[in-house]
């Protein structure tokens, strides 16, 4: 097996050799734009919005015209007008909608939104786009050399939805992770935990008791998953078998591959469960499509894969385009690749292989190394607070929770911010999910401080129309309860970070019980 091991990381060295070339961001999105209107220029959408025009602009066009052809052509759709004017004839059994053929499954996604839940198409255009963006990541681990060839050997923990997809009406359902899942190639299998069987596991509390009983069996060396989960399911394993960390139970444990919501505030209670360091590596896999990975171990993000079914926009994030609500104004300023700027914020928009087009995903980004196309998620274009002119991101929470972790000696595995009236003026309520004893005033003050310090208009609210700032801890399992109460529990469900409207009375009535 070492044999084994030698020839796949020297394999893997080999295709990051050939690899290295110049890397041109405008000149693979012009090509991925191309492919993908070639390709749905006869169906309904794209008659209906002139494809042909455009693929004849990309061939024959200057570089921008094709760009200019299509925002005058195709509006912005959020994912009510993606759904009510075309994929709901998809989700019928209609074909060639707004992407060629019959789509076959749909990934079930409410996200952290305040929408029901989304039925998102995943064509086999995008299946195949998410398998060769996951097989060009495990690529990257030959560029980590604190990685011997033996881990190479051992079985990688996908920990995620329900491969047992829900048959509706001549499509299935799930969440992507299972979706994907289920179409595992045949030569990774042999890796691949926690097995057919348990992964159709639809109970998430039933499977991750599977895994923990069957979790001293398997000689793990990647964890794959959302973060609060696979916290959870180690906690579960390390008290089942009365060990002092994971490494007790894998030892070979060295990669986790993490995506879905920062992985900082989860990091000192993470890391809490380890004997020693492991290597993290980032992913971007929304219901949408593989968005962005991490490519090398100095990356400052996460690098946007433009040569692979995804064409993307970006509006700048400002009060020129977006309401104090999140919502796009009618026609907004939007950018290509070439056009953004390091350090500032942008909605994306994406056309993609699964009949998206310029779709607002409703995430936001900053790019931190224009050069590779290195982002980093900022928050939610409608999940920041802004009552009176603060523009707190998610961003701006996440280093705040990190540091005030940190500072105080204590994990917070959780946390939501409410926005809510003060007399004729505005506060925030903070509510925090630590298991860890800590004064809530204290708290208060660390956090109040931090956002200060990283937020030039928070810090002037905070004497004018921002009156207070409170405070109420919670143990962590009083999220999950929640999450559970909502049918959310695993996958990619995460607890929505900025409660707003009548999800607020919904958590307060739900604490009130």
């Amino acid at each position: 097996m070492a044999l084994l091991g030698n020839l796949l990381k020297n394999g893997i060295r080999l295709s990051n050799v050939v690899r290295l070339r110049k890397f041109d961001a405008l000149r693979q999105q012009r090509k991925a734009f191309r492919k993908l209107i070639r390709k749905a220029q006869f169906t309904k959408f794209g008659e209906a919005y002139h494809f042909d025009e455009l693929l004849r602009a990309t061939e024959f066009g200057t570089d921008r015209e094709f760009y200019q052809k299509y925002k005058q052509y195709v509006p912005i759709h959020d994912y009510n007008q993606m759904f009510d004017g075309w994929w709901k004839h998809t989700l019928a059994g209609e074909q060639n909608v707004a992407w060629p053929g019959q789509v076959k499954y749909f990934a079930l996604s409410s996200g952290t939104s305040e929408a029901a839940t989304k039925y998102i198409p995943v064509t086999k255009a995008m299946s195949k786009a998410i398998q060769r963006t996951s097989i060009r990541q495990i690529l990257t681990l030959g560029k980590y050399q604190n990685l011997p060839s033996t881990l190479y050997e051992k079985g990688c923990l996908m920990l995620g939805g329900s491969t047992d997809l829900k048959a509706r009406e001549g499509h299935f359902e799930g969440d992507l992770s299972g979706i994907t899942a289920s179409k595992i190639p045949l030569w990774f299998e042999r890796f691949y935990k926690p097995g057919r069987d348990i992964a159709q596991e639809r109970d998430w509390a039933h499977k991750l008791d599977e895994i923990t009983e069957q979790a001293a069996s398997w000689d793990i060396g990647y964890v794959v998953g959302v973060p609060a989960w696979i916290q959870l399911l180690m906690e579960k394993i390390i008290a089942r078998y009365n060990v002092k960390t994971i490494h007790d139970i894998w030892p070979n444990l060295m990669v986790f591959c993490h995506g879905g919501v920062s992985f900082e505030p989860y990091r000192q209670g993470f890391e809490k469960l380890l004997a020693h360091p492991i290597t993290y590596i980032e992913t971007y896999l929304a219901s949408e499509g593989f968005i962005a990975y991490q490519t090398h171990p100095d990356a400052e993000g996460m690098q946007l894969v433009l040569n692979n079914g995804l064409f993307f926009e970006f509006i700048p994030f400002n009060e020129q385009n977006f309401s104090s609500d999140g919502e796009v104004v009618e026609k907004p300023e939007t950018l290509m690749i070439d056009e953004v700027e390091e350090g500032k914020e942008y909605a994306l928009l994406i056309s993609t292989c699964s009949g998206a087009w310029r779709y607002l995903i409703g995430d936001t980004i900053r790019f931190v190394n224009k050069s590779r196309a290195e982002i980093v998620i900022t928050g939610r274009t409608k999940h920041f607070l802004s009552l009176c002119g603060e523009h707190l991101s998610v961003d701006n929470m996440n280093k705040a929770v990190e540091t005030v972790s940190d500072e105080l000696g204590i994990s917070i595995r959780e946390f939501t911010v409410a926005g809510v009236a003060h007399d004729t003026l505005f506060a925030h309520h903070w509510y925090i999910g630590t298991n860890d004893k800590v004064d809530a005033d204290v708290l208060r003050d660390h956090i109040d401080a931090k956002l200060k310090e990283l937020n030039d208009d928070y810090a002037v609210e905070r004497g004018h129309a921002l009156k207070d700032i409170s405070v109420t801890v919670l143990p962590t399992k009083t999220f999950y309860d929640w999450m559970e109460s909502k049918g959310k529990m695993g996958g990619q469900n995460k607890f929505p970070r900025v409660l707003k409207k009548a999800m607020i009375g919904e958590w307060e009535r739900f604490l009130s019980k």
